[in-house]
């Protein structure tokens, strides 16, 4: 049944006349009675009859208007509450995060959240890679993704892509290294050491790749580990080296060196459909990401 038809055929219980509906309504009495007559068709059943030169409900109109008042008073609940979704923040959020980014941004993030009750966060860590995003934003709202420096950035005409930081890369060496006295480390002095890096086509392995076509010498990975707290333990014991994102490696145990002539660094960033930071809650997880990144980087 149509719910515009249904609110004619209550208007008419309620006003008596088909002019008296056309005229509160704005319609002409010719396309009160052709919607009348359409409801009609939809449910099969006899809702007015003749009585003299207008129209009176017959019992089933009687009743189906009846009904049409709690179908309708249901609907404008239901509209109601739509509206609240529109103009506060409320409801579930689902971001997918990868693995180092919820080491640097989800404690902070959800100690923001916290201070909206009526947005709850549903957080899961992907170990992403570039290509693999556009999947991602059909089962969440939110992906906060990562790029090499030199990677091509995603496609901004299907996904709505917002930056939040760019964290530089650097040489991790375990304390007591060579190198480890320099405040800047020359691409050249790093040939022939054993490297610890990430699985291929993940952004500080596509650092490694410029390192190799800058210096003309393959790197030697020796193992490859995408949990950076692994990597850390390994290189503190001295079984490597490594790149590793500045504000999240945990430096105390590492001697962290920049690339000298060498731009390394990882830009993380929010990727989601066209249309999913229209809601309020989505939007409030994009600004507390925001403002967790300003914080990190300052």
């Amino acid at each position: 049944m149509d719910v515009r038809r249904l609110r004619l055929l209550r208007e008419l219980a309620d006003r008596g006349t088909v002019t008296a509906v056309a005229k509160a309504l704005s319609y002409t009495p010719s396309a009160v009675s052709q919607q009348i007559r359409a409801l009609q068709a939809e449910v099969g059943v006899q809702l007015t009859e003749a009585a003299g030169r207008g129209l009176r409900l017959t019992d089933a109109g009687r009743a189906l208007a009846a009904r049409a008042d709690e179908v309708l008073a249901a609907l404008d609940r239901a509209e109601a509450e739509l509206d609240s979704y529109r103009s506060t923040p409320r409801g579930v959020v689902r971001v997918a995060i990868f693995p180092s980014g919820a080491l640097l941004l989800l404690p902070g993030l959800l100690r923001r959240i916290a201070d909206h009750p009526d947005v709850r966060l549903e957080c899961r860590d992907v170990d992403m890679t570039p290509p693999e995003v556009p999947g991602l934003t059909a089962d969440f709202d939110l992906v906060v993704t990562h790029r090499d420096d030199a990677a091509a950035p995603l496609d901004s005409e299907r996904m709505t892509i917002i930056p939040l930081l760019r964290e530089p890369l650097d040489v991790a060496l375990p304390p007591g290294h060579p190198l480890a006295a320099k405040e800047r480390i020359e691409p050249a002095e790093l040939v022939g050491e054993p490297w610890l890096s990430v699985d291929i086509g993940f952004p500080v392995d596509d650092v490694l790749r410029s390192l190799a076509i800058r210096t003309g010498v393959r790197p030697k990975v020796v193992q490859r580990i995408n949990d950076f707290r692994v990597t850390e333990a390994l290189v503190a014991a001295g079984h490597g080296i490594a790149l590793l994102p500045r504000y999240t490696a945990d430096s105390p145990r590492l001697v962290l060196r920049p690339l000298a002539g060498v731009r390394a660094g990882r830009n993380v960033e929010v990727v989601s459909r066209r249309g999913a930071t229209e809601r309020p809650a989505v939007r409030v997880v994009v600004d507390a990401l925001r403002a967790e990144a300003a914080n990190v980087t300052r």
